[in-house]
């Protein structure tokens, strides 16, 4: 035991180690300080103290200007010395930089990651042995028992004994891992100081990787990922035996490309009702919005002049320049779907009625009305130019992709940059909190849901520009199961206020691509929806684990 324990580093040792590193960057921090006392620190004071009068109520307009005015002119003063002062500042640092490089893993990390090991070496063999003496104990005791109560007592007593052993060792492990990973951190806590904060990208990977390291959990890991995992493996199969069955190759480009350009209508469709998620609701009447904003669509853009009647009456938009009825089916189908996600949303935020019941009655509304109204007949084609004006080609690559990024860019930014997105989160999460705290839960789900109705409405025009036409009430049916679905696959959680929408994006693009690699392998369409319903089982059960654990 001496042996193993001699590569184990004392506290006093590993300081004793660490002291002469600090002393040195200690001794260049100390000149740095010196410099920035005319330049950087009074720029943050000037800076801090013209935040402080803005927000300051007591003084008046004139007092304010007065001394943010002086405090502007100090700023400028500071400003040129900081300036003036940065090349010896930067020389400094990158002293410092070059000293840790050259000591600090050399002299001191390598000891420690040593010591860590070692340890670990002999926690675990503590661990065993006392595992050892606890079972002997326990069988000697048991052995001395006849009483069937007796017996069920001391198992008790010993399973408890190993749970307090093995508490103890995984506490050791934790205080190991610790320790390395406080050893690391010091390294950028010396650094911090000298470059405010301000680490280039390799020093901000190395952190991440760290950090990621050192909270890793393998339960916490196939929570979250698990899902995923599973169906990459599924994908990849397929892939393998798509060749096999079908004599081609599933992973080609153009089979790439296909997919995105599936996935891209829908890619709207799933922003859409994942907001609606983020707030603990959800739509079913996506299909019926797709079917009516594509024969909006497809009536406005139809060649020539329309084949079949609305309420009685043929239209003819082929008169209107082809840019205005471009336009005018966007916007015509945008209104249309968010009229309806509008009524669905004051139900919701008004009569506190379940997003369930407001959906599922705007499907019904939706689909008879079109019905009624097209008796159900398909409107055919678009006029052929237009596709190429909406999403035409470049050099082969099909720009509907680009529409679609530009959608996720824009939601995201809405998400997570305006205070609408924050409000967002914060209703999702607890609306009785948020309401408390002013924001208007009424506002917030009412903006989630006309959002969503934008989105379903460019989606429904971005599809019938794919298609080129084929307006029907029928059409986009099951679209909302395909929605929701790619949403929960992406980690939108159901509980409320928890989702990215890069799990969106991954979910949407997770989705078609098994559904499209199904297909190709001739698997029936009713099977597909098996394969859907197993997924979203999945997905929801560990997200409520997930739920579970956090509780």
């Amino acid at each position: 035991m001496a042996t193993e324990k001699s590569k184990i580093l004392t506290e006093e040792e590993e300081l004793n180690l660490r002291r002469p590193i600090d002393a040195h960057v200690g001794e260049i921090q100390e000149k740095v300080n010196q410099i920035r006392v005319t330049g950087t620190d009074k720029v943050i004071a000037a800076n801090s103290e013209i935040e402080n009068t803005k927000r300051d109520r007591s003084l008046s307009k004139e007092e304010k200007k007065q001394i943010t005015d002086r405090l502007h002119a100090e700023l400028e003063v500071a400003k040129k010395d900081e300036a003036k002062n940065k090349d010896a500042v930067s020389k400094l640092t990158s002293e410092a930089e070059s000293y840790l490089d050259a000591h600090y893993d050399k002299d001191y990390l390598r000891h420690v990651k040593v010591s860590a090991a070692q340890e670990e070496v002999v926690a675990k063999k503590h661990y065993q042995q006392k595992v050892a003496e606890l079972t002997a104990a326990h069988k000697k005791d048991v052995a001395k028992i006849s009483d069937h109560q007796e017996i069920k007592e001391e198992k008790y007593v010993h399973k408890n004994k190993l749970f307090d052993a093995k508490m103890e060792y995984q506490s050791e492990e934790r205080r190991i891992k610790d320790r390395v990973h406080e050893a690391f951190v010091h390294k950028f806590q010396l650094l911090d100081f000298l470059k405010m904060s301000r680490f280039s990208v390799k020093e901000t990977l190395e952190q991440r990787w760290e950090n990621y390291k050192y909270s890793f959990n393998r339960r916490d890991f196939l929570l979250q990922n698990g899902l995923y995992i599973a169906i990459i493996l599924v994908f990849i199969v397929l892939a393998i035996i798509t060749p096999m069955i079908k004599g081609t190759p599933l992973l080609t480009y153009n089979n790439v490309i296909n997919i995105l350009q599936q996935a891209s209508p829908q890619m709207f469709l799933a922003l859409g009702v994942a907001g609606l998620i983020l707030l603990t609701g959800t739509d079913l009447s996506i299909g019926r919005m797709v079917g009516m904003g594509m024969t909006a669509s497809t009536i406005i853009m139809h060649q020539g002049i329309n084949t079949g009647s609305v309420f009685g009456k043929i239209f003819d938009f082929s008169t209107l320049p082809l840019g205005v009825r471009v336009v005018f089916a966007l916007i015509a189908t945008i209104i249309l779907t968010t009229i309806f996600t509008t009524i669905a949303g004051f139900f919701t935020a008004r009569f506190k009625m379940h997003p369930f019941i407001s959906t599922m009655a705007n499907t019904l509304v939706i689909f008879g009305l079109v019905t009624y109204a097209t008796k159900g007949v398909s409107f055919g084609a678009i006029d052929p130019a237009i596709p190429n004006m909406i999403i035409p080609k470049l050099n082969g690559f099909p720009t509907i992709i680009i529409w679609a990024i530009a959608a996720i860019i824009v939601i995201w930014f809405i998400w997570n940059k305006t205070k609408f997105g924050k409000n967002l989160y914060a209703v999702g999460g607890n609306p009785e909190a948020a309401a408390v705290s002013g924001i208007s839960v009424f506002a917030v789900t009412m903006g989630a849901f006309i959002l969503a109705g934008v989105l379903y409405g460019f989606g429904s025009w971005l599809e019938t520009a794919r298609m080129v036409g084929s307006g029907s009430a029928a059409y986009g049916q099951g679209w909302e199961m395909n929605a929701i679905a790619a949403c929960v696959v992406g980690g939108v959680s159901f509980t409320g206020g928890i989702g990215k929408i890069s799990g969106v994006v991954v979910g949407v693009t997770i989705f078609t691509a098994l559904t499209y690699a199904l297909t190709i392998l001739g698997i029936d369409t009713n099977l597909q929806f098996v394969f859907s319903g197993i997924i979203i089982l999945v997905a929801v059960t560990l997200d409520s684990l997930k739920y579970v654990q956090k509780k």
